[in-house]
């Protein structure tokens, strides 16, 4: 996610210019989205003209800049796109004000976004405009002689680093350990939530076991790929077979996963926890969460009034937020979500037991 500007609307309102960069921030969006907010873009419509000649074509679409009043937002996931739809308040033509239309928001796509935004909404979006900035995957390719090191970002591969340490026979032959060294020495330094470890033959066996053994903080990060070759082909292929995905979900879903054992370990010892609105509202009200655990489609069904629970969430949030509490908003797409949404799709890991 790229912010390019902030400022101050009507009512209150605050204003974000921003560019979604991945259909991970268009994912983003469509839990930040809201009935009433108004978002403004470019888009194309389909205008009726009363001259002949295109009364039986049902107009032409023209590019517009149109700012909308959310009544609708749906991530189609399989299209790639976010659409949000709403009635058209601000047009560059003035005769398509309060009609209906529907911005389909791709990546690249800049538009703006007036709202009273809440303060985990706003924090989702600078986690996203922070994930640009910071590699969460590194790519080492290694086969005999040479390795590369190339850091996945939110617009494509950069290469970081590569080594070249001829090995085998001859005269300038080194060990293959220095290879192995300078790779895991240059992966020690970087701040990465998993490695892809990849490469032709034994070679990327054979680095994986030196670096598991000199480099023991690495080891539970690797995820070893075969590839027919290293550098960036080698990247290439790794990118090709989705290999980056899933080390990227298999990563949210561990912290997710390891926050709900820590959750049913408390809750089966009778210790620090609560689950359920009532009694997480409660904890909160005594200051005693430290971290609320909110399934994303429980929360925005909460905020858009669709929901049944009898009280607004965003004091909730509020409350938790103002005692010093963390707030982690899990992904029903994933198993610890949907194990979160057994405990009613809200809970939270507390600092003290209220009985």
């Amino acid at each position: 996610m790229r912010i390019s500007s902030r400022g101050q609307g009507e009512a209150g309102r605050e204003r974000l210019t921003l560019t979604p960069e991945t259909v991970d921030d268009l994912w983003h969006l469509s839990y930040v989205l809201e009935p009433g907010d108004l978002v403004s873009g470019d888009t194309t419509r389909r205008i009726q003209r009363d001259d002949d000649q295109m009364r039986d074509t049902g107009g032409q679409r023209e590019h517009i800049s149109v700012t909308i009043e959310v009544s609708d937002v749906e991530f189609a996931r399989f299209a790639n796109r976010l659409r949000v739809g709403g009635e058209i308040t601000g047009c560059s033509r003035e005769d398509q004000l309060g009609h209906h239309h529907t911005l389909n928001v791709e990546a690249h796509d800049e538009l703006t976004i007036e709202k009273q935004f809440k303060a985990d909404q706003i924090e989702r979006i600078e986690e996203a405009e922070q994930a640009a900035d910071s590699p969460d995957v590194a790519i080492a390719t290694v086969e005999e002689g040479e390795a590369y090191i190339h850091l996945v970002k939110e617009y494509g591969v950069d290469e970081y680093a590569s080594f070249t340490k001829p090995t085998g026979k001859g005269e300038y032959s080194r060990p293959r350990d220095e290879l192995f060294a300078e790779l895991g020495d240059a992966l020690s330094h970087l701040d990465t939530d998993a490695i892809i470890l990849a490469g032709p033959g034994f070679t990327k066996q054979d680095a994986r076991d030196y670096i598991e053994e000199e480099y023991r903080n690495l080891a539970d990060l690797i995820t070893v790929v075969d590839t027919s070759s290293a550098g960036g082909r080698g990247v290439h292929e790794v990118l090709k077979r989705g290999a980056v995905e899933e080390v990227q979900d298999e990563t949210r879903i561990a912290r997710e996963a390891e926050t709900i054992d820590e959750l049913m370990e408390r809750i089966a010892d009778g210790a620090k926890a609560a689950y359920g609105i009532d009694e997480v509202q409660e904890a909160a009200e005594f200051g005693a969460v430290e971290e609320l655990l909110i399934l994303d489609n429980r929360l925005r069904d909460e905020r858009q009034g669709d929901g049944d629970w009898d009280l607004d969430i965003n004091d909730v949030i509020e409350s938790v937020e103002q005692q010093g509490g963390e707030i982690t908003v899990f992904s029903s797409d994933f198993q610890p979500g949907q194990q979160l949404d057994s405990f009613g799709g809200i809970a939270a890991l507390l600092r003290y037991r209220l009985q």
